[in-house]
């Protein structure tokens, strides 16, 4: 039995932030039901690469969730959550604030159908405030957090990431919350609501940047590939033309580095025995690194950091990543049985349980795969759920 195959999750959110924080707990067993429109759908069906117009994106955001399309919209559709929810541990939803409200679903009333229920809200700025009616997204995070002002080289423009960084950040973040909520449940016998602002997760992880703002006036600027926090910490090029990353969080570490590359006299330097001293030399450190690499080729300085027990990393592309061999061990990624594709590969579950492991059971399925199944155990007769997705409340 996986950890949380007692629970019903409903997926009421569209896109990446509360959909991914649905997808964690489905790989651990949760009862994923995933709501969407029965003619739109959910717009991450359309984003990315698609195989014969089927999302891939999809498969992975929405695996291990049973597929439902209801419109909420109607008085039907509302209904039918109002029923689910009085049998569910969880709904998620990033509906603009008062959409619920408007629809009869606040989560109070959606509490005293069920008071166990937990309403975990996901939007860009929160359920108040002066932002809070804006629409938001995850790239409005990393522009409002300060990621992208800190983010590129110093004489750059501030830099976005190519990826859903902040909802993935809010994702991880939900899913927590929503542990600690049912956690909290199992003293109290309640549910309650989560407030979740997409702009807030991301700046946990951009370390304390307001509270050196506060006590010191520091304002973080751009410093490429390098950190503020330590040196040497950068992307150096081999003789054979690869990237290699280094980092020397550590003082140990720092110490092997430039011994290594044929500078031990830096080690007795009083500067260097703290990452903020080393980082006030990091041009006469870069150089010293930089020049030892630049006359090597990659597998080389990769053994010899190795046998220094120094860190180094290659810069991957994705086909490194297929074959590589720490991943492989890992069981990283897997290949899933697809009904529509034949079988996908996506990323394994992030973590190792040894007694309750996750599973990817398996990947996102088309747009109202499970309706009837998941009617018919709200006690939906066949003729009710026919004469519903004639009048288009669901697909």
């Amino acid at each position: 039995m996986t950890s949380l195959a007692d629970l019903r999750v409903i997926d009421a959110a569209t896109l990446f932030a509360g959909p991914s924080a649905a997808m964690m707990l489905g790989d651990f067993g949760a009862d994923v039901i995933k709501i969407e429109h029965p003619r739109r759908g959910d717009p991450s069906r359309g984003h990315g690469a698609s195989v014969d117009g089927v999302g891939l994106w999809w498969k992975t955001l929405s695996r291990n969730k049973r597929a439902a399309a209801i419109d909420l919209s109607r008085a039907e559709g509302q209904r039918i959550l109002r029923s689910l929810a009085e049998r569910s541990d969880v709904l998620i939803e990033n509906f603009r604030p008062g959409t619920l409200e408007r629809w009869d679903l606040a989560p109070e009333d959606l509490l005293e159908l069920n008071p166990r229920l937990i309403v975990a809200r996901m939007t860009g700025f929160g359920q108040f405030g002066p932002m809070a009616s804006r629409p938001g997204f995850g790239t409005l995070a990393e522009a409002m957090s300060g990621f992208a002002s800190m983010t590129g080289q110093p004489d750059g423009p501030p830099t976005l990431p190519p990826l859903a960084l902040a909802d993935g950040i809010a994702g991880l973040a939900m899913s927590y919350a929503i542990m600690v909520a049912l956690h909290d449940r199992e003293r109290t016998g309640r549910g309650q609501v989560i407030d979740m602002a997409i702009i807030e997760p991301i700046l946990g992880l951009l370390g304390p940047q307001m509270t050196a703002y506060k006590a010191l006036g520091v304002v973080a600027q751009r410093t490429g590939n390098r950190s503020s926090s330590n040196a040497p910490r950068n992307t150096y090029r081999t003789r054979d033309g690869r990237w290699l990353a280094i980092s020397t969080s550590a003082q140990p570490i720092a110490e092997r580095v430039v011994t290594l590359v044929g500078r031990p006299d830096l080690v007795e330097q009083p500067w260097f025995g703290s990452g903020r001293g080393r980082v006030q030399h990091v041009d006469e450190l870069d150089e010293a690194v930089a020049s030892w690499i630049a006359e090597r080729d990659a597998d080389e300085v990769i053994a010899r950091f190795e046998e220094a027990q120094a860190a180094v990393a290659p810069i991957y592309d994705v086909t490194d990543i297929a074959k590589d061999p720490q991943y492989a061990a890992l069981d990283t990624f897997i290949e899933v049985p697809d009904e529509e594709l034949g079988a996908v590969t996506m990323q394994n579950v992030m973590f190792r349980l040894s007694d309750t492991p996750g599973e990817v059971r398996w990947p996102g399925r088309r747009l109202g795969h499970d309706t009837d199944e998941v009617l018919g155990e709200l006690d939906y007769a066949p003729e009710e759920i026919a004469g519903l997705r004639e009048d288009g409340v669901i697909a």
